[in-house]
Parts: structure tokens; sequence; C-alpha cells
């Protein structure tokens, strides 16, 4: 029986090597509800999803971890996204008809891969890649041999039901051997999608692992979240300034934008538009008769 919308966190007692576990059931079928994506888009969606999910669990921060990858090929634009609290959302743009195949190559033609650390206050920390492999995997496996140092592996798999997806990493400073982190990694490359997909946690981790001493944590619960508000597309709107509002006003008769993660949609009309940015016009008191 499948973990339903969980993200478990265990660790190799003996080895210096910490792994995680997502396994998305609703909260991915809520993202791939608000775009008909084709069975090709929607996997390397999927995939992407689990992915940002087990990365995020990997740091401490208060904030949104972001995987994106823009590229030259039948999928354009990548997005997934995850946060601290454990929710996530994604979207995919593409065109033309997208080969039903595992290769990178083939799906986004040339493109750069880029990881995104944003806690809402300063400088977003943010590391940009060529997308380089023939699977997802390998893409992400690469950026943090280049840019991050850390040894990681993951396995990936997704269906238009369920994303589930293994993240295996040396901690740093842990003593971890050569010899342990090939071990452990070995049995993880016998994984299977369809065990992947299929298997919870436990029997998961036991199949693969049952040799070694693996302390395994209570698991999170993983939701579908978007972020959007009324608030943050008026702070939006105010980017664009008064003129263009005004503009849209007047050939539209209103302000309509619609969130291309969960598809809400926003409207503000004259009177919404005008108080956009009435806290920004600063009035002169009125003279003091001498």
């Amino acid at each position: 029986m499948k973990d339903s919308d969980t993200l478990s966190r265990f660790l190799f007692e003996q080895s210096g090597i910490r792994g995680n576990r997502v396994h998305l059931d609703a909260s991915w079928r809520a993202v791939l509800e608000t775009h008909p994506y084709p069975e090709p888009v929607a996997v390397r969606l999927g995939e992407a999803l689990a992915a940002t999910a087990l990365l995020a669990a990997t740091i401490k921060f208060e904030g949104s971890l972001i995987l994106q990858i823009q590229s030259s090929g039948p999928i354009r634009t990548l997005v997934a996204q995850a946060t601290h609290a454990r929710t996530v959302r994604g979207l995919a743009r593409w065109e033309a008809e997208v080969p039903a195949v595992e290769s990178l190559s083939e799906q986004f033609g040339t493109g750069q891969l880029v990881l995104t650390i944003d806690q809402g206050c300063g400088q977003p920390y943010q590391g940009v890649v060529p997308l380089t492999g023939a699977r997802l995997t390998e893409a992400i496996e690469h950026y943090f041999a280049d840019s991050e140092q850390i040894p990681t592996r993951l396995w990936l798999a997704a269906t238009p039901s369920y994303a589930s997806g293994l993240l295996l990493q040396r901690l740093p400073e842990a003593g971890t051997t050569e010899e342990d982190w090939g071990r452990v990694t070995q049995l993880a490359d016998t994984l299977t999608p369809g065990e992947l997909l299929g298997l919870a946690t436990e029997p998961l981790l036991y199949r693969l692992f049952h040799e070694e001493r693996v302390r395994l944590f209570e698991p999170e619960p993983v939701s579908f979240r978007c972020g959007c508000s009324r608030t943050r597309i008026a702070d939006l709107l105010k980017l664009l300034g008064d003129s263009d509002i005004d503009r849209l006003i007047d050939e539209q008769g209103a302000v309509e934008v619609t969130c291309e993660f969960c598809n809400r949609r926003y409207r503000f009309d004259p009177v919404d538009a005008r108080q956009l940015f009435a806290s920004l016009t600063h009035h002169e008191p009125p003279a003091t008769p001498q």
C-alpha cells in the first residue's frame, strides 16, 4: 500500500548518508487538473515536482525552492515549487508534439536548469547549470556535483495518477566512505519505477536496504497549495504603473489576471484599480492662512 501525499526522511546510522522519499497522490492530481497536459509533459512535470519536494526537505529554511527549466525544444518551460511547509505546485509550457521518450535532449532541446531558494527577504539564492544528461535525475545530480559539491542521487517516476521519488545524499563531514556510498547507491539502483510508485516507504526501504541500519522518521504530509492571492496580484499590478492600468481599463473595462499555477481568476474593476494606487498618492496639506 502506498503512502498517500507524504514525505519521509531516513538515515543510514552507520554510514553518514541521509535519504528522503516522497509519494504524491491527490496533490499531484490537483496540479494536473489546472491544465490539460499531454502525458509526456505530465510525466516530466511529475518527476520535477517529486524532485523539488525531495530537495526542499534537505535544507533548513522558511520559504520556497523552485526548480525551473528553460529550453529550446518542445517543452519550453517547466517550473516546480516546494515550500518548507511541504506544499507543492508546478506548471509546464510546451509547443508542438512532445515525444514520449526519456531523452531530455529530444523533449527539451538545449536549455538550462535553475534552482532557486527564496526565503522572502533579501536576494534569493540561485544556481544555474546547463541542462545535461539523458534524464532529469542526471541533470539534477549534475547540478549538485557542479554547484554544491554534495554527492546526491535521485530516482524519480511519474504517471498521470502518481509521482514518486527517492533521494540519497552524503552528509557533509559525516565520515562517509566511498565504499559506503557506492554500496548504498548500488542497492538503490535496483529500484524499479513500478516499485517506486507502488510500494509504501517502509517496505520499499526494506526491499532495498534490509542489510543496512536505517532509521525511518515519522512521515510529513504533502499538499498542493498555490501561493497566489488577491493581495499578491495587486502588488504585481502596481509594478505596471497607473498609466498602464488606466489603459487596460479603457480597453477592456477591467483588469483580469489568471494564475497559471491554479487557474484562479482575479478581476479588478475601475474602482478596484483606483484603490491600487490610492495609498501611493500623496496630497499636500492645505496652506494655512497667514
